[in-house]
């Protein structure tokens, strides 16, 4: 099959295959490549019970401030970093509805809204920034936002103080009333960024893949090599280096998939993610990478963990609980085993960010230059249970528009949504105001 220069993004198609490629110039005609810029894609990765903070906060303001031992795994991105210290998300605040501050706080971090307080199936909180944004920008790509998270989304249940177990496990909502269910296990985002067809050829190419072992980029070989042959010699090194790319990622996943084994003729995939949170949350980050690289879409979320999570971290020697560890009342002990949950985490958004500069756009540029990521908990102090004075880093330049390197430290009670009505602006989409927000955050942008 002979491709056919159409525009800048190009797909290889095979059985029950459709594999999206980054964008190449040399597909652009010529007078078309100076003028494309390319898109500004956003992303919210969100922590559960806050952070400890005197281990975030730089203790410099502005463009020469220090990476404290927690953010120290972004070292290398420094220049793309905005550490934003004072702002507050005031609706995870109980406001008169008493106990519940991890269901308010996921539910409020991307909506700005005060959750109903419920248990039962009459929940309510807000339009979420990534779904507002979705449905202004999302039919631009084949996908309008792409859900991720490490625990599984509920939606029934009290788990918290009389709070549904829908406000703490999602941070997604497409209306007030109906959040939207985060996809946990890497296998089945990659199928459903890559397979397509009928559903009879998707299911056929899945079956065939599941018993012979093979790889989605052998339903696609012929195609790319007609393309290689429409390509520059930059393009066709970038193209080499995206297929690798995606050989290697199912390679890891049928690594976990197979128990460390990968050569199990007719051996059957499970169902389950990786056991370890690590590379789960690594091959979610390979997952939203992928999405944003071959423009499939250009908003994205991913949960490390549901609010008031009690996972425990064997893997860096943490056997305690998250939650219970964060109630820590001034233990010194117990606040270096936050140190070190944190530092965990921090370390998998950096391998996020260091995926996302790898990349390159049409022009030449890292795609990470093209984003917002941010990197963020709406409650502050896991013990006290703050919302005022959040951690909040956004990484990337929003194709060059943020002014980035910098600590910024805003008045007291400053809204969280001012930052995102910055955020929607960069992205195209024109709001005067979203959640509680009282205007623009100033100084961000160069």
């Amino acid at each position: 099959m002979h491709a056919t220069p159409v525009n800048r993004r190009h797909v290889l198609r095979g059985l029950g295959t459709a594999l999206a490629l980054p964008a190449f110039e040399s597909l652009l005609p010529r007078p078309a490549r100076a003028a494309a810029r390319p898109a500004v894609r956003m992303a919210f990765v969100y922590i559960p019970n806050g952070v400890h903070m005197p281990a975030w906060t730089p203790t410099r303001e502005g463009v020469g401030f220090d990476l404290p031992p927690t953010l120290a795994p972004l070292a290398a991105h420094r220049e793309q970093l905005l550490v934003l210290s004072g702002l507050t998300h005031d609706k995870a605040r109980a406001n008169g509805d008493g106990p519940g501050d991890h269901a308010r706080s996921a539910a409020a971090f991307l909506t700005g809204c005060q959750p109903l307080k419920t248990a039962g199936t009459d929940i309510r909180a807000g339009v979420s920034l990534d779904q507002l944004a979705a449905q202004r920008i999302g039919d631009q790509t084949a996908f309008r936002s792409l859900e991720l998270g490490l625990d599984r989304s509920a939606q029934a249940g009290n788990c918290d103080s009389g709070y549904s177990c829908a406000y703490s496990s999602n941070i997604s909502w497409s209306a007030p009333g109906t959040p939207v269910a985060k996809e946990t296990n890497p296998r089945l985002v990659f199928d459903r960024l890559f397979v397509r067809g009928t559903s009879a050829e998707a299911a056929s190419a899945l079956s065939q893949r599941d018993r012979t072992r093979r790889s989605i980029l052998d339903a696609v070989l012929e195609e790319a090599r007609g393309l290689q042959d429409q390509l520059g010699g930059h393009d066709r090194d970038k193209l080499d280096e995206y297929l690798s790319s995606v050989r290697e990622i199912e390679r890891r996943l049928a690594f976990h998939e197979l128990g460390g084994a990968v050569d199990l003729p007719g051996a059957t995939r499970p169902s389950g993610p990786p056991g370890t949170f690590g590379e789960h949350a690594r091959l979610m980050a390979d997952m939203l990478a992928l999405a944003f690289r071959a423009d499939l879409t250009r908003v994205a979320t991913l949960m490390f963990a549901n609010e008031g999570s009690n996972r425990s971290y064997p893997e860096i020697g943490v056997g305690d609980g998250h939650h219970n560890i964060s109630h820590h009342q001034g233990d010194t002990a117990r606040q270096e085993l936050i140190q070190q949950i944190n530092r965990h985490h921090a370390e998998q958004f950096a391998y996020l960010i260091d995926t996302l500069a790898a990349a390159r756009e049409a022009d030449g540029s890292s795609l990470l230059e093209h984003c917002l990521v941010c990197y963020a908990s709406a409650i502050g102090d896991g013990n006290r249970h703050n919302h005022d004075d959040l951690p909040v880093v956004v990484v990337g330049r929003g194709g060059g528009t943020w002014k980035t390197g910098r600590h910024l430290r805003f008045p007291a009670n400053t809204p969280m949504c001012n930052l995102y009505l910055a955020m929607l602006e960069t992205l195209g989409v024109h709001e005067p105001r979203f959640g509680d927000s009282t205007g623009y955050l100033t100084g961000l942008t160069a």
